[in-house]
């Protein structure tokens, strides 16, 4: 099943890249692709994904020639968006079906996208160099600090003569439409990560937070939502600035955990493996996390300075990262995790 849907995903343009069909991920971008030749830059970096990590996937059960065809895909993929999806200072969002492009510095609307931005670093797809220009990018033109919110593209699609499809109903800065649509400024924060940029990956995920809407009475009023769980999109159009959308049944929640726990705390787990790769403020003295693995708790005390205690393991980090085997430990373990 899953070979044919990436036999089936595998479609290109006329740049070489994946066709957007009636929407990718944003589905609000509908009529980018609707006659079937506009294509996807984001979902390029997203296809390069599923395609390296597929790979590996294969390489276990043995099928040595759809594991080469995986990898050969993607690095004809990765070529062929540094030839096509690089418009000078960051990544383009997409083609349209008559090749216009879209999230270019050439549109009077949506110039730049955030989320071929973090994407190019998520996949590892990117030029690394560019990738880290579309994310300087992503910060000096997306994050409205004042405002305490992350918005998807900008300026806002209104008046231009491009016409995406539905994202345009949407009134400017609300919603995908230039508004934060927190699914997106995720992945911002989790790219900052991934970069090492462990300032501004707190602070994406501080305005993230929902408890931090709810700091004083006139936070509450502006927010308007529940702020012990995630909200979809909060407004970035006066005079609903601030404003929380869509909450309780959003996917920002999945990727909130994860933003928090990986890229952040950097705990990561496959298998029975745990790699810790922490992306802390350096000005953080200690955290402790209580990390249940099957039937078994055991604590993860994160410090900047090795305790005198014989009883907690220490785990010094190898070129910034340390490693344990979740299957030798035994319930109620402690282990120390030195901060770097």
């Amino acid at each position: 099943h899953c070979v044919r849907a990436i036999l089936k995903g595998l479609t290109k343009g006329v740049h070489g890249l994946p066709l957007i069909g009636s929407g990718d991920w944003n589905d609000g971008m509908n009529m980018v692709g609707d006659r079937g030749q506009g294509e996807s830059i984001w979902l390029g970096f997203f296809l390069y994904d599923v395609l390296m990590r597929f790979a590996e996937v294969v390489d276990t059960k043995g099928d040595a020639t759809f594991a080469e065809r995986c990898r050969t895909e993607a690095a004809q993929l990765q070529h062929r968006i540094e030839q096509q999806g690089w418009d000078g200072e960051w990544y383009r969002r997409a083609y349209f079906d008559d090749g216009t492009p879209l999230g270019s510095a050439t549109n009077d609307e949506c110039q730049i996208d955030s989320i071929p931005q973090s994407w190019s670093v998520l996949s590892g797809a990117g030029d690394s160099a560019r990738s880290r220009s579309g994310m300087e990018e992503v910060y000096r033109r997306l994050v409205r600090r004042d405002d305490a919110l992350v918005q998807l593209l900008d300026p806002p699609f209104d008046k231009s003569a491009l016409n995406p499809g539905y994202i345009k109903g949407y009134v400017p800065g609300v919603r995908e439409n230039g508004g934060q649509y927190t699914h997106g400024a995720l992945w911002a924060t989790m790219a900052f990560a991934a970069l090492g940029d462990r300032e501004r990956a707190w602070e994406l995920f501080r305005m993230i937070n929902p408890v931090n809407h709810a700091q004083s009475p006139g936070d509450i009023n502006r927010y308007k939502v529940e702020p012990y769980v995630v909200a979809a999109d909060v407004y970035a159009v006066s005079p609903h600035i601030g404003r929380g959308g869509w909450t309780w049944y959003t996917g920002a929640a999945g990727w909130s955990y994860r933003a928090g726990l990986e890229a952040v705390l950097g705990i990561r787990r496959t298998g029975s493996q745990l790699t810790i790769q922490p992306c802390m403020p350096r000005d953080w003295p200690h955290v402790d996390v209580a990390y249940k693995y099957r039937d078994r708790s055991i604590t993860l005390h994160f410090v900047r300075q090795r305790s005198n205690s014989t009883a907690v393991v220490v785990l010094e980090p190898q070129n910034g990262v340390c490693r344990l085997d979740l299957e030798g430990v035994t319930e109620n373990a402690s282990f120390e995790v030195l901060l770097t």
